[in-house]
């Protein structure tokens, strides 16, 4: 039996992490998949939900996640029981077990595959998506992060709030280097030019080096290899939308992961401190925010607390454009 939408408290609903279709009655699950890797066997329970309670079809989110569509409003409880397995076993944070998710305003922290496969990634990108995860969620504010293993992007990472991709700090070996120039070459056509010969060997111009690993990858002898330490590039503010989609800027380079996560839960304090009030359904996006009380009301908020080391470069002031309609 299809329950009417006008019996139904959509915000609860919303918040429950299930959709209000177009079809009266009918809902969907909105699956969370930190960092957009999970085992197989929950794949199986996804399936068994859809086939169950829903239309027998999946829809894969641009967000890493599922949504399983089709669903009885009815049957949300015994949807929300068979969820459990994978919230459990993806350990995401839940306030009561067995009733599902207890938020849905913070997006699924999305991630690239990383350097657990991809040659060009700097860091363990689900690792980081789960730490980020387990620091903020659940939490009702709109908010979307996303990982990318290196300045390629493959997650589109300037277009979140905050972005966060992956770098490293070439280190160099000497007496494995032979004088080929590969490394200098790759450099100057696959990247930025901050490689250039002296003496037969390569110099590295660390004011324009944006942490690729290009050099690392394309040594033949292994002369060039990442760095131990993890750094990052933490781009903030881009976003899609009606009004006037932009891609993020570069805030700081060079942040380590500890001051990544502060600096996002403090932004979380700033968004409740100055969210406007009559914001439709409680969301407004982080970035008009900004553009309300100024970068420097954020960036006061934002660095509360926060220790960047002596290698970060930090943005003294930031001006976005984009399309404006």
């Amino acid at each position: 039996m299809n329950t009417s939408t006008t019996d139904i408290n959509t915000k609860k609903l919303k918040k429950n992490a299930f959709r209000v279709t177009k079809e009266r009655g009918m809902t969907a699950s909105r699956v969370r998949v930190p960092g957009g890797l999970l085992k197989a066997e929950y794949l199986g329970l996804i399936q068994e939900i859809a086939d169950k309670y829903g239309n027998g079809t999946v829809h894969l989110t641009t967000r890493q996640g599922f949504e399983i569509p089709g669903i009885d409003m009815e049957d949300i409880s015994e949807v929300n029981i068979m969820l459990q397995p994978i919230i459990e076993g993806l350990e995401i944070n839940q306030e009561v077990p067995g009733k599902g998710y207890t938020a849905a305003g913070t997006r699924n922290v999305s991630a690239c595959i990383g350097n657990k496969v991809c040659p060009f990634g700097n860091y363990n990108t689900t690792n980081f998506a789960k730490k980020i995860e387990k620091a903020i969620f659940p939490n009702d504010l709109h908010f979307k992060i996303a990982l990318t293993g290196c300045p390629n992007d493959c997650i589109k990472a300037r277009m979140h709030d905050f972005g966060i991709i992956g770098m490293t700090e070439p280190q160099f070996d000497s007496s494995r280097c032979v004088s080929c120039g590969a490394c200098i070459k790759a450099c100057s056509k696959k990247s930025t030019g901050a490689l250039h010969g002296e003496n037969y060997r390569p110099v590295r111009d660390h004011s324009k080096c944006i942490g690729c690993g290009q050099c690392v990858i394309s040594c033949p002898t292994g002369a060039w290899s990442r760095s131990k330490e993890k750094y990052y590039r933490l781009a903030i503010m881009g976003r899609t939308g009606k009004k006037n989609p932009r891609l993020a800027e570069d805030f700081i380079i060079w942040v380590d992961e500890e001051s990544i996560i502060q600096i996002i839960l403090n932004t979380y304090k700033y968004v409740k401190e100055y969210i406007a009030k009559d914001a439709p359904e409680g969301k407004e996006h982080i970035g008009y925010i900004v553009d309300r009380t100024g970068f420097m009301e954020f960036k006061k908020w934002a660095l509360e607390g926060v220790q960047l080391s002596d290698k970060a470069i930090l943005k003294e002031n930031i001006y976005w454009s984009g399309v404006k309609y």
